[in-house]
């Protein structure tokens, strides 16, 4: 956890900007950890320039802390960092979930594919965890980036175009 932490603050630092980082562990189980970025220290300005336009360089960051904090580490030893600032991560979250429950309904009721767009590629791993809670569903992903998007549908209507996550 204190690696975690001093490696973002450096990372912060780096790009001239100073602010404390906490941490805590999510599960005793899992062991992924959870980073959260102290904006008291921060002006508006440079919170929204660390989230990014629909948190790209959020995501970004957290991409790296993971490649980074975990390079020459056995498997056993790696940890999933997520990156919080200003609520955005949770907030984000919870939007997800809405969206895959309402995308859910709609599907099951219709019995029609419904594609969510505008995911980024971690957002729409967390939508496919989500919807695996349903086993009358099956998620997949369609196209190429910057077009990617999340498919919803029947489980075992085929598509020749899928492309799993």
């Amino acid at each position: 956890m204190e690696k975690s932490i001093s490696w973002l603050e450096k990372l912060l630092t780096l790009q001239g900007l100073k602010a404390d980082v906490s941490g805590e562990q999510m599960t005793e189980d899992d062991g992924s950890y959870w980073l959260t970025i102290d904006t008291s220290s921060l002006s508006e300005a440079e919170v929204d320039s660390l989230i990014g336009d629909r948190g790209q360089v959020l995501d970004s960051i957290q991409y790296l802390a993971n490649i980074t904090l975990n390079i020459g580490q056995n498997e056993d030893e790696q940890r999933a960092y997520t990156i919080e600032i200003n609520g955005y991560r949770e907030k984000r979250q919870a939007e997800l979930k809405t969206l895959a429950e309402e995308a859910a309904q709609q599907v099951i009721a219709n019995g029609q594919e419904h594609e969510i767009k505008g995911l980024s590629s971690a957002e729409r791993r967390h939508v496919h965890g989500l919807l695996g809670e349903y086993e009358q569903l099956e998620t997949f992903s369609r196209g190429r980036e910057p077009e990617r998007h999340l498919v919803v549908k029947m489980a075992g209507e085929g598509d020749e175009n899928t492309e799993e996550e």
